[in-house]
Parts: structure tokens; sequence; C-alpha cells
């Protein structure tokens, strides 16, 4: 490899990371319950669908607290809505595909030959890919970082002396394997292998003299043979006589797959991941917008905890719903010394969706992500804890509200004043009283580390126990009470507003049970 190249792997190291060595490692076990109070999980697997090959899971499960990683992010994902950007790596991406099932059929095959063939092939498509994604970012205009160094890179590489006699020797052996010609002589059980020396192709022969008889469109009796991949015996044989009468050119063949085995660069290999990682939420976002959801890049920061965002909503129902519409979005924002919000409203009114969405907003920003919504400034927290109501577990032998008060005591035993702390529906098995003593008990710790936070109760009392918390409710329609409109807003809570609507709907309000008295 040529002194720039080497100066080039330094510069660039991974398109995920602005740091060296920084990059997403393995995930800790258990991670496919990702989150599932949020949905997070569904949001993972609509990101990754057809993408299993990659093993992006690992990416997801390791969020970012550094502004300049987030902006790093962004730049990189700018960089690839450029449809000429898109285009250059979307055809690297398809050769590379290609290389990864040459190279899995090869591990499948039994027969040795056969094997080096399908390998020789592989790394003919890596050429391709490599030569072609160095050639068409060249004339790309570039804006961020990562994809700046990966040119860089790949303008060292490909011009490198490994890399070129790679692509030279994998050419010439193709075209040395490609240029054999043999003839192959059948009499009863007997297979006779020759080199060619000029014999008529009796196979054009017969096609010569049937073809007189051809009279316009007429039915095709041919039958359609089932192909393997793998050859058979027969097959085998044949290829092993072939190459006993070229023993040079297979030799160089067995030769070229030792020496070649690890042909694959390390930092060409990591890109080819990464990048499907950009690609894969790409996808998903076009989708949604293409159905008329707004997504953006959103401002994040580590320390401000003045958040808002506009026309937000959640990503996992959206993609259940697409790419149909019915989709509804909100708002909401902290100013000042505000920091939980305490959502209530009627059952079945959009308030655990808009849990999940404030949940998944800071998630999503924390991977370096555009967000769902219009705008959007987001704070970047150390961790985000949930508490979403479960069936209970006769395993554990508690019952469901004290297995509420364990999963809690461990949240607030962990969170601190830089987490995210989401509660939905947080101790409804039990008895109003003990709900509100309880729900403000834990609000008052909340409060206390100063975190952001979001609660969804059904209890008032919660909603203005300080100037940190913010009330929020889930509307109906005004003409009709039992019609949700999945609107959460800002507004003091105010429970018996909905009792009084049902009971003016039914003719059950004070007035209207007089009026019958009488």
């Amino acid at each position: 490899m040529s002194a720039d190249a080497v100066t080039a792997t330094m510069q660039f190291e991974s398109i995920l990371s602005d740091r060296p060595g920084s990059g997403p490692g393995p995930c800790e076990p258990g991670e496919p319950d990702f989150f599932p109070d949020l949905n997070l999980d569904q949001v993972l697997a609509a990101v990754t669908a057809g993408r299993g090959q990659y093993d992006l899971a690992p990416f997801f499960y390791l969020p970012l607290r550094d502004v300049g990683a987030v902006r790093y992010r962004h730049e990189v994902l700018r960089d690839l809505e450029n449809d000429e950007v898109a285009g250059a790596v979307g055809r690297f991406a398809a050769k590379t595909r290609q290389m990864r099932e040459h190279l899995a059929q090869a591990g499948k095959l039994h027969y040795q030959l056969q094997k080096q063939a399908w390998f020789l092939g592989a790394a003919g498509l890596y050429c391709e890919a490599v030569r072609s994604l160095a050639h068409d970012l060249g004339d790309c205009k570039l804006a961020s970082p990562g994809f700046g160094r990966l040119r860089g890179y790949l303008a060292g590489y490909a011009g490198s002396q490994a890399f070129t006699a790679l692509e030279a020797e994998t050419q010439a052996l193709k075209d040395a394997i490609a240029s054999i010609r043999y003839a192959v002589r059948i009499s009863g059980p007997r297979v006779t292998v020759s080199r060619y020396d000029g014999e008529p192709d009796y196979g054009a022969q017969v096609l010569e003299t049937f073809g007189k008889f051809a009279q316009g469109a007429v039915k095709s009796y041919l039958v359609t043979l089932p192909e393997s991949a793998d050859m058979d015996h027969i097959e085998a044989q044949i290829v092993g006589l072939v190459a006993r009468l070229h023993p040079e050119v297979f030799g160089q063949l067995a030769a070229y797959c030792t020496r070649h085995r690890d042909y694959l660069d390390p930092v060409i290999g990591r890109f080819d991941r990464e990048v499907q990682f950009y690609l894969g939420y790409l996808d998903l976002m076009g989708r949604a917008t293409a159905a008329g959801l707004p997504f953006c890049y959103p401002q994040v920061s580590a320390v401000s905890k003045q958040i808002f965002a506009r026309d937000t909503f959640d990503l996992a129902l959206a993609a259940k719903l697409l790419p149909g519409g019915g989709v509804v979005t909100n708002n909401f924002d902290l100013q000042g010394p505000e920091r939980v919000f305490v959502v209530s409203g009627p059952n079945n009114g959009g308030k655990t969706t808009f849990a999940r969405a404030f949940g998944q907003l800071h998630y999503l920003a924390s991977l370096g992500l555009p967000v769902p919504g219009s705008r959007a400034r987001l704070f970047l927290p150390d961790a985000i804890y949930t508490h979403f109501e479960r069936e209970e577990d006769i395993g554990t032998l508690r019952g469901k509200f004290e297995d509420e008060l364990v999963r809690v005591h461990k949240i607030l035993q962990h969170a601190t004043s830089d987490s995210v702390i989401v509660m939905n529906e947080s101790f409804s098995s039990t008895s109003l009283t003990d709900a509100v003593f309880t729900g403000t008990e834990v609000m008052r710790q909340i409060l206390d580390l100063g975190c952001l936070g979001l609660y969804v109760t059904f209890v008032d009392e919660i909603t203005a126990l300080s100037e940190a918390t913010v009330s929020m409710v889930s509307q109906i329609v005004p003409d009709n009470p039992a019609e949700r409109t999945f609107k959460v807003l800002r507004q003091p809570a105010s429970g018996l507003a909905y009792a009084w609507a049902l009971a003016d709907k039914y003719g059950l309000t004070y007035e209207r049970l007089m009026e019958r008295i009488d």
C-alpha cells in the first residue's frame, strides 16, 4: 500500500464516529428486548429489514452523548441524501452484496475447484466495487468529513500497488479460465475429456439441421432442467480432468486463493457495513416522508434541557401504518425550570403513543439520526429509563403493585440528573388513595433528580406539584366526548370535564335530571 493510503487509513476510521476507534462495539447480552416499552424494537426491525447480513443491531445499542459526534453523523446523512452520493454508494453496496453471496456459496460447496472459482468471482466483484466507488465519489460534491476522508482513502487505496496488483491478477486469471476450450466425448458409460482441437460443434449442427423445419411461432417442448450451484459428481470429474489438461492455469487459481484469502481491506469492509446503518434508516424515513410525515435534523445539547419538538409522532406506529396515513402529530416544549410532562386525559386518547414518541425522539437523536417532526431541540441523556404497565408475573411471587414499586425503585436508584424517565399509567392497579400517595412521592424524587421526564397518569394531583411539572391533556371532540382527536395539548388537567361531557351527552347532568324530575 502507498504512503498516501496509509495516511488516509489513519484519517478515516469510521463514518459512524469522528474519533478513531470509538465506533460501536458488540452489544450486550439480552439486547433483542431493545426498549420494548418505547417500541424501539419495532423501529429497529423496520430499519434492518432485508439487511440481516450486515448485523446492524449493535449500532442501535450504543447512543452518543457527544454533540460533535452527533453532528458528524448528521453531515454523513446529508451527503447520503444527495442523489449522486446515494447512487454511488448503492452501486457499491449491490456489488459487495453479490460478493458476500459468492463467498457464502463458496463456503457451502463440496468440490475444491468450484470453491476456488466462486472465490475468484467474489474477488472480482470486490475489485469492481472499489474501483467504481472511488471513481463515482471522485465526481461527487461532498460536505461531510466522513465521506471526505473516505474519498481520500479510496483514492490512495485504489491507486496502491497492492490493489492494482490484485485487480490485474484477478482479471488475468478470469480471462485465462474463460479462454480454456475442451472437448467431451460420450460413448455409453465412458466419458473422455481432451483438449479442443478444432472439432466440429455437433450441438450447433443439430440446431441448424432442425432449424429448417421451424414454421412461424410454434409451441416449445423444451424442458427446463433445474439448476444447482453445486456440481454433481460427473461434472466434478469432468472439471477435474480439464484441470489436469491445464495444470498451469488451475495451479495459479489455487495459489491465488491462498495468497488473497484476506483480500478484503478492513476499512472498505467497515464502510460497507456501517453505511447500511444510515441507508436503512433513510429508507424508512423516505417511506414516511412520502406519506406526508416530516423529519428533521434536531439541535442537540448535553447541557441544556430547554427542549421542544414540532409535529412529532411515534415512528413505530407510523412504520406499521405506512404507506397509508392516519398518523397524528403533536408538539411539546419545556422552558425555564420545567423538566417533566405530566400527561392526563381520557383512556385511548393517545397518551401512551405520545409518551413513546417522547422517548423515541431522545433515543434517535442520541444515535445521530433525523427525528420525526418538522423542528426539534433535544437533550442527549446518559440513559433512558421506562416504566410501563405489565402483566403480573407469577414467577416473581410479587403482586402487581409490589412489582411496580420494585421496578420504579431500580429506576430511581440508577437515574441521574442527565437521564430521561418515561412512566406510563404507573400504579393504576391500586386504589386511588394509594395511587395518589405513591405517584406523588415518586414524582417528587424525579423532580429532585432534576432529570427530564414524562409521566402518564390518571391522578390529576400530580400535574401541579411544582413549577418543574407541565400538564398536558389528550383531547376529545367537543361535540362528541366519546371520540378522541389523539392530540395532546399543554393545558391544566381537568378530569371532571370528561365526566361532565359524557354526562351531558347522555342527559345525565344535574340540570337535565332536574328537568326530568320536574
